[in-house]
């Protein structure tokens, strides 16, 4: 089993910055796949960026330039840096990893608030 805590969200002014931080407990090297995914109320679950262990990485159209996702393996840690931001980022975002066996874990969350 995969542990998952996040941290690092709170309330920024429009064009601020914030960096989450997704800690995962146990080792990492049956990890393949870590993403971060925001969802915000009455809205669908967006997948925003995803890296691999070997730190190939992709982005949600709406979040590329501004957002950039990495990990520190020696941590077990997934981090999403998030500049620019809009009010339209506003959203709880989740930490999401998958192992070698397509088993999924969920973080519990971490809300981040822009205001205008």
């Amino acid at each position: 089993q995969v542990q998952l805590v996040e941290s690092g969200g709170g309330l920024v002014q429009a064009g601020g910055s914030l960096r989450l931080s997704c800690a995962a407990s146990g080792s990492m090297l049956s990890i393949v796949d870590m993403r971060w995914y925001r969802q915000a109320p009455g809205k669908p679950r967006e997948l925003v960026a995803s890296i691999t262990r070997a730190g190939f990485t992709n982005y949600a159209d709406a979040v590329k330039d501004r957002f950039t996702i990495s990990r520190d393996n020696a941590k077990n840690t997934a981090y999403l840096q998030m500049n620019s931001l809009k009010p339209e980022d506003t959203a709880v975002y989740r930490c999401y990893v998958i192992n070698r066996y397509a088993d999924g874990y969920w973080g519990q969350g971490t809300q981040v608030t822009v205001s205008s």
